[in-house]
């Protein structure tokens, strides 16, 4: 067997871990006409929805999992739900941004979903299950 070239999951994991474990992040809701991507290096104002009962800048993460490592894939998701309660977001919004405060509000990633309005109403947003195959970050 030959040798491959590859970076180790342990290097993955140690990355992911000093972006996510420990960190306070929070997520904030951007209107469907919005350009926030990737490419924002951190959270911005612009773009994001406004409405009864939403603060900008979004709601807390809860971050009880640390990144970790199944073969050579490093991983994370928020272990729980993100949640805005009793809304009113009158212009459609498909996108959350999930930025850590701690580190300047460094954006971790843009995440799409239907286009959508809600009246005096609750946002769920359902985390994936957090492992190699499925969690919010996966570095393969």
């Amino acid at each position: 067997m030959a040798n491959t070239q590859a970076i180790s999951g342990v290097m993955k994991q140690v990355a992911l871990g000093a972006v996510v474990d420990g960190k306070a992040l929070k997520a904030a809701l951007y209107l469907a006409s919005a350009t926030t991507n990737g490419s924002n290096s951190a959270y911005t104002a612009t773009g994001e929805v406004s409405g009864t009962n939403y603060t900008a800048g979004g709601v807390s993460v809860t971050n009880a999992n640390t990144a970790s490592l199944t073969g050579t894939t490093a991983y994370w998701t928020p272990s729980a739900a993100i949640v805005y309660t009793t809304v009113t977001l009158a212009t459609a919004f498909d996108a959350v941004m999930i930025y850590s405060t701690t580190d300047s509000n460094r954006n971790l990633g843009v995440y799409t979903f239907g286009s959508q309005t809600v009246t005096a109403g609750t946002v769920t947003l359902n985390m994936p299950t957090n492992d190699a195959s499925n969690a919010l970050i996966r570095f393969a």
